[in-house]
């Protein structure tokens, strides 16, 4: 009871100041850091908290990318649409430090641990795998970020140093990722729910393609070396490739295949899924571990109306490897003729035809919540039953192989080293699982090109590109790579719209879920005697048709979405700033 007691102790004033003269007083005293950690199971108990504190939510996961420029949203991001200064900006307090402090208290207090040397390295390398997680997200945020590598107390004149450079902060990263990738421990848990070897690796491929292509598009930076991190994620990726610990889930199923991994309740026992998924969110029903997404995705008052829009729907190949941009007016075709013989990932990413809940109903895209046509439907359950619960338990994936063969792939495209065979190993198994076609690429494509990347010439690289966005779509990933290929005018409303389904006419009821049943009409006042089970969009401030009376669906086509260059960092909080002045000069633009 205890060591209970002091293990509750022990993470509060990890996080909080003050604790310090609480452990100094009766009887806490005779139970110091180094008599708690006394064995392996208590190395164990403690490196919990490092998953309380550093998982990334279920939220942040499935609706990250709702700040992207393939999605639409209800209300469009105030940092885009509106006006942003450093008193609007948050992550600074004291609280987004804690999980810092309770892993560098971890570290500074486990050296006298009776246990071995493998054990030790082991709970080593878990602790410098969230630190490193950590001070990626920091960077990603703020740029220059103060480094710590000790656990601060409220008195240590080192709370307010200067930020130390990106250069300095990442090079320790990679020393963190390195170490945990090196001496944690192989073991899978059944559940992909505690990190391991491989997780830290996946993680080393995604911060090292992260830091490595940041720098190849930053060249303000002044850092010319994108190419030996670039080679890191390769190298990382590939040993977790090589390793055959991991591989797609693939039962030759394309049409379910992929979707089964945001469906699953229970990654325990569930076969190929596992071994796909490296590390998971895993809810648990019997400690009401639930999460609300088929709830959000499906219903209009308790979502944001998430929705793809058409520019990055034109993206997903046809079956038979061609793209479906290539076709005669592909701009002006018809959703239920739009939808069929595409990639089977649309079909499992958005509604499309007749897909049924678990009822048999047989359900369209659902225009009270989707803006465009294009209703998201990924991570929700069939069960209709959730459509007005927050009571899901399908389990939340954070690290795929699916993700590693991309980060091999971009890495070595972007080095300059990619060819047939490095197709074969990574896009084309992607594809594979997708039931697409998967034939190398004769040429660039000119629609990513014009549409999306204007300055990638190199065909391999798009393709690249496309894949990624397709097979990781609202997994949290967008917004950071539009980051770090310095892409940020994409979420610009001049750049690129937010267009929905082609309509051929207004005042026309159309079928969307291919029953012969019309669900759907587009009209400038809802008739006098409206049909029964149609969904009638009503023209307006926020919504038209991009040519008058036909058109694609346009949603907010009055809000303006702006992109300034100093938007690739956020500023310093002004908060912080005042508690600090040390942290200024103020990110660039922010002044």
């Amino acid at each position: 009871m205890k060591k209970i007691l002091l293990y509750i102790l022990l993470i509060g004033c990890a996080g909080f100041a003050g604790c310090d003269d609480l452990l100094e007083k009766e009887p806490i005293h005779e139970l110091s850091a180094s008599t708690f950690f006394s064995s392996e199971n208590d190395l164990k108990i403690y490196s919990y908290s490092f998953y309380d504190y550093g998982l990334p939510s279920v939220d942040g996961i499935a609706k990250g990318d709702a700040t992207s420029d393939y999605a639409a949203i209800n209300t469009p991001d105030e940092f885009i649409a509106g006006s942003w200064s450093s008193e609007d900006q948050g992550g600074w307090s004291n609280g987004s430090w804690d999980d810092l402090k309770n892993i560098n208290y971890f570290l500074e207090n486990i050296e006298g641990a009776p246990v071995d040397e493998t054990v030790l390295n082991h709970y080593r390398g878990l602790a410098r795998f969230w630190r490193a997680l950590f001070y990626l997200n920091k960077v990603q945020v703020f740029g220059d970020v103060p480094w710590y590598d000790k656990a601060l107390d409220r008195d240590d004149e080192d709370l307010y140093k200067a930020r130390d450079s990106r250069e300095v902060v990442m090079a320790n990263v990679l020393e963190d990722i390195t170490f945990a990738a090196t001496y944690i421990d192989e073991s899978k848990d059944g559940y992909a729910s505690l990190v391991n070897r491989y997780a830290a690796l996946a993680l080393k491929s995604r911060i090292c393609l992260f830091e490595g292509t940041y720098r190849k598009y930053h060249s303000d930076l002044g850092l010319s070396d994108a190419n030996m991190w670039l080679a890191e994620a390769a190298d990382a990726a590939k040993e977790l490739m090589e390793s055959g610990e991991y591989s797609l889930h693939n039962t030759g199923n394309p049409k379910t295949d992929y979707r089964d991994l945001f469906t699953a309740e229970n990654l325990s026992g569930m076969g190929a899924i596992t071994d796909e998924v490296i590390l998971a969110r895993v809810m648990d029903t019997d400690a009401q571990e639930w999460h609300s997404l088929t709830w959000n995705f499906n219903s209009p008052t308790n979502g944001s109306r998430w929705s793809l829009i058409k520019p990055f729907v034109n993206t997903y190949l046809m079956r038979n490897g061609s793209r479906f941009t290539d076709q005669a007016d592909y701009d002006h075709i018809e959703f239920l003729e739009e939808m069929r013989n595409r990639d089977y990932r649309l079909s499992q990413t958005i509604r499309t035809e007749r897909y049924e809940r678990e009822d048999g109903t047989v359900a369209p895209p659902d225009f009270a919540v989707t803006l465009t046509g294009y209703h998201i439907m990924k991570w929700s359950l069939d069960d209709s039953w959730h459509d007005g619960q927050g009571q899901c338990t399908n389990s939340i994936p954070i690290f795929r192989y699916a993700e590693v063969l991309l980060n091999y792939a971009e890495a070595k495209a972007e080095l300059g080293e990619f060819g047939s065979a490095e197709w074969n190993q990574t896009i084309k198994l992607l594809r594979d699982r997708a039931g697409v076609e998967s034939s190398e690429p004769a040429e660039a494509d000119a629609y990513l090109q014009a549409t999306f990347f204007p300055d990638v010439t190199d065909k391999y690289l798009l393709e690249i590109r496309r894949e990624r966005g397709v097979e990781l779509c609202f997994e949290d990933f967008r917004y950071q790579d539009l980051m770090r290929w310095k892409l940020g005018d994409l979420l610009d409303s001049e750049t690129l719209k937010w267009q929905g389904i082609y309509v051929p006419a207004k005042d026309v009821e159309y079928d969307l879920n291919g029953d012969a049943i019309p669900d759907f009409a587009v009209v400038d006042a809802i008739p006098s005697s409206p049909t029964s089970g149609v969904k009638y969009i009503v023209l307006g401030a926020n919504i038209r048709l991009t040519e008058g009376d036909t058109g694609h669906l346009e949603w907010a086509w009055s809000v303006t979405r702006s992109w300034e260059e100093k938007k690739y960092l956020r500023p310093i909080p002004k908060d912080a700033t005042l508690l600090n002045p040390n942290l200024l000069p103020q990110n660039p633009g922010w002044e």
